[in-house]
Protein backbone atom coordinates (compact mmCIF):
# COMPACT_ATOMS: atom_id res chain seq x y z
CA UNK A 1 0.00 0.00 0.00
CA UNK A 2 1.36 3.32 -1.00
CA UNK A 3 1.04 6.76 0.45
CA UNK A 4 -1.34 7.57 -2.36
CA UNK A 5 -3.64 4.64 -1.41
CA UNK A 6 -3.56 5.67 2.29
CA UNK A 7 -4.51 9.22 1.36
CA UNK A 8 -7.37 8.04 -0.90
CA UNK A 9 -8.74 5.76 1.81
CA UNK A 10 -8.45 8.55 4.41
CA UNK A 11 -10.28 10.95 2.09
CA UNK A 12 -13.07 8.41 1.56
CA UNK A 13 -13.51 7.96 5.34
CA UNK A 14 -13.61 11.74 5.77
CA UNK A 15 -16.16 12.05 2.95
CA UNK A 16 -18.40 9.41 4.60
CA UNK A 17 -18.17 11.21 7.96
CA UNK A 18 -19.04 14.53 6.32
CA UNK A 19 -22.02 12.98 4.53
CA UNK A 20 -23.29 11.50 7.80
CA UNK A 21 -22.91 14.91 9.48
CA UNK A 22 -24.80 16.61 6.65
CA UNK A 23 -27.66 14.07 6.88
CA UNK A 24 -27.84 14.45 10.69
CA UNK A 25 -27.87 18.26 10.41
CA UNK A 26 -30.64 18.13 7.79
CA UNK A 27 -32.68 15.77 9.98
CA UNK A 28 -32.19 18.04 13.01
CA UNK A 29 -33.30 21.10 11.05
CA UNK A 30 -36.32 19.21 9.73
CA UNK A 31 -37.25 18.18 13.31
CA UNK A 32 -37.06 21.79 14.52
CA UNK A 33 -40.27 22.77 12.69
CA UNK A 34 -42.66 20.64 14.79
CA UNK A 35 -40.62 21.44 17.91
CA UNK A 36 -41.00 25.19 17.18
CA UNK A 37 -44.75 24.75 16.57
CA UNK A 38 -45.15 22.94 19.90
CA UNK A 39 -43.25 25.67 21.78
CA UNK A 40 -45.36 28.39 20.13
CA UNK A 41 -48.59 26.55 20.92
CA UNK A 42 -47.66 26.00 24.57
CA UNK A 43 -46.47 29.60 25.14
CA UNK A 44 -49.29 31.22 23.14
CA UNK A 45 -46.91 32.84 20.68
CA UNK A 46 -48.23 33.21 17.13
CA UNK A 47 -47.45 30.09 15.17
CA UNK A 48 -46.56 30.19 11.48
CA UNK A 49 -49.64 28.25 10.37
CA UNK A 50 -52.16 30.67 11.91
CA UNK A 51 -53.95 33.04 9.53
CA UNK A 52 -52.63 36.60 9.85
CA UNK A 53 -56.05 37.98 10.80
CA UNK A 54 -56.24 35.68 13.82
CA UNK A 55 -52.62 36.31 14.77
CA UNK A 56 -52.99 40.08 14.55
CA UNK A 57 -56.15 40.20 16.65
CA UNK A 58 -55.68 42.38 19.73
CA UNK A 59 -57.36 40.61 22.62
CA UNK A 60 -57.01 43.70 24.82
CA UNK A 61 -59.60 45.75 22.89
CA UNK A 62 -62.79 46.38 24.85
CA UNK A 63 -65.29 46.58 22.00
CA UNK A 64 -68.20 46.85 24.46
CA UNK A 65 -67.51 50.56 25.03
CA UNK A 66 -66.30 53.64 23.22
CA UNK A 67 -64.45 56.69 24.49
CA UNK A 68 -64.55 60.05 22.72
CA UNK A 69 -61.13 61.63 22.33
CA UNK A 70 -61.02 65.39 21.67
CA UNK A 71 -57.86 67.09 20.42
CA UNK A 72 -56.63 70.58 21.20
CA UNK A 73 -53.50 72.53 20.21
CA UNK A 74 -52.01 75.75 21.61
CA UNK A 75 -48.80 77.73 21.43
CA UNK A 76 -47.28 79.77 24.20
CA UNK A 77 -45.57 82.93 22.86
CA UNK A 78 -44.56 80.92 19.81
CA UNK A 79 -45.52 82.24 16.35
CA UNK A 80 -46.48 78.87 14.94
CA UNK A 81 -49.79 77.70 13.52
CA UNK A 82 -50.52 74.47 15.34
CA UNK A 83 -53.66 72.34 15.06
CA UNK A 84 -54.95 68.77 15.12
CA UNK A 85 -56.09 67.49 11.73
CA UNK A 86 -59.20 66.00 13.41
CA UNK A 87 -61.18 67.65 16.20
CA UNK A 88 -62.03 64.29 17.75
CA UNK A 89 -62.54 60.57 17.30
CA UNK A 90 -64.20 57.67 19.04
CA UNK A 91 -62.04 54.71 20.07
CA UNK A 92 -62.45 51.44 21.91
CA UNK A 93 -60.19 51.07 24.96
CA UNK A 94 -57.21 48.90 24.02
CA UNK A 95 -57.37 49.93 20.36
CA UNK A 96 -54.17 51.37 18.86
CA UNK A 97 -54.96 54.71 17.21
CA UNK A 98 -53.00 57.30 15.22
CA UNK A 99 -53.88 60.95 14.77
CA UNK A 100 -51.98 63.79 13.10
CA UNK A 101 -51.21 67.31 14.18
CA UNK A 102 -49.96 69.97 11.77
CA UNK A 103 -47.55 72.74 12.67
CA UNK A 104 -46.31 75.66 10.56
CA UNK A 105 -43.38 77.94 11.41
CA UNK A 106 -44.56 81.43 10.39
CA UNK A 107 -41.17 83.05 11.02
CA UNK A 108 -38.31 83.63 8.60
CA UNK A 109 -35.89 81.85 10.92
CA UNK A 110 -35.62 78.32 12.30
CA UNK A 111 -37.40 77.83 15.62
CA UNK A 112 -37.20 74.96 18.10
CA UNK A 113 -40.22 74.09 20.20
CA UNK A 114 -41.24 71.48 22.74
CA UNK A 115 -44.82 70.23 23.09
CA UNK A 116 -46.21 69.51 26.54
CA UNK A 117 -49.34 67.34 26.76
CA UNK A 118 -52.19 67.74 29.22
CA UNK A 119 -55.33 65.69 29.72
CA UNK A 120 -58.87 66.33 30.76
CA UNK A 121 -59.96 64.89 33.07
CA UNK A 122 -56.53 64.82 34.65
CA UNK A 123 -56.92 61.21 35.85
CA UNK A 124 -57.09 60.14 32.18
CA UNK A 125 -53.32 60.70 31.95
CA UNK A 126 -52.86 57.43 33.86
CA UNK A 127 -54.70 55.52 31.12
CA UNK A 128 -53.54 57.39 28.00
CA UNK A 129 -50.49 55.49 26.69
CA UNK A 130 -48.54 57.16 23.87
CA UNK A 131 -46.32 54.87 21.79
CA UNK A 132 -45.17 57.56 19.37
CA UNK A 133 -45.46 61.29 19.88
CA UNK A 134 -43.84 64.48 18.62
CA UNK A 135 -43.86 65.58 22.27
CA UNK A 136 -41.09 63.07 23.07
CA UNK A 137 -38.51 65.36 21.40
CA UNK A 138 -37.93 68.99 20.62
CA UNK A 139 -39.06 69.95 17.14
CA UNK A 140 -37.03 72.34 14.99
CA UNK A 141 -38.85 73.84 12.04
CA UNK A 142 -37.15 75.82 9.32
CA UNK A 143 -38.51 79.16 8.07
CA UNK A 144 -42.04 78.58 6.69
CA UNK A 145 -41.79 74.81 7.21
CA UNK A 146 -45.02 72.82 7.54
CA UNK A 147 -44.90 69.45 9.25
CA UNK A 148 -47.47 66.75 9.97
CA UNK A 149 -46.68 64.98 13.23
CA UNK A 150 -48.24 61.70 14.39
CA UNK A 151 -49.41 60.65 17.82
CA UNK A 152 -49.91 56.89 18.22
CA UNK A 153 -51.73 55.96 21.40
CA UNK A 154 -53.94 53.48 23.16
CA UNK A 155 -56.45 54.10 25.93
CA UNK A 156 -55.91 51.48 28.62
CA UNK A 157 -58.97 49.25 28.99
CA UNK A 158 -58.77 49.88 32.76
CA UNK A 159 -59.98 53.47 32.18
CA UNK A 160 -62.83 53.99 34.66
CA UNK A 161 -66.21 53.38 33.00
CA UNK A 162 -67.56 56.76 34.10
CA UNK A 163 -64.99 58.52 31.87
CA UNK A 164 -66.54 58.71 28.40
CA UNK A 165 -64.61 61.69 27.01
CA UNK A 166 -60.89 62.47 27.19
CA UNK A 167 -59.32 65.68 25.92
CA UNK A 168 -55.70 65.57 24.76
CA UNK A 169 -54.24 69.05 24.61
CA UNK A 170 -50.74 70.05 23.53
CA UNK A 171 -49.07 73.37 24.17
CA UNK A 172 -45.91 74.18 22.20
CA UNK A 173 -43.29 76.34 23.92
CA UNK A 174 -40.27 77.85 22.20
CA UNK A 175 -37.03 76.36 23.49
CA UNK A 176 -34.08 78.69 24.29
CA UNK A 177 -36.11 81.87 23.57
CA UNK A 178 -35.25 83.34 26.98
CA UNK A 179 -31.51 82.86 26.42
CA UNK A 180 -31.76 84.57 23.03
CA UNK A 181 -33.49 87.62 24.54
CA UNK A 182 -36.82 86.88 22.74
CA UNK A 183 -38.76 85.40 25.62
Amino acid sequence: MTIRDDRASSNQRLLRKLLVCAVVMFGFAFALVPFYETICEVTGIRNVFQPDAVAAENTQVDSTRSVSIEFDANTRRLPWNFKPLQAGISVHPGEITQVLYEVTNTLDRPVTGQAIPSYGPQVAALYFKKMECFCFQQQTLGPGEVRKMPVVFVIDSKLPREINTVTLSYTFFEVNAARDGRG
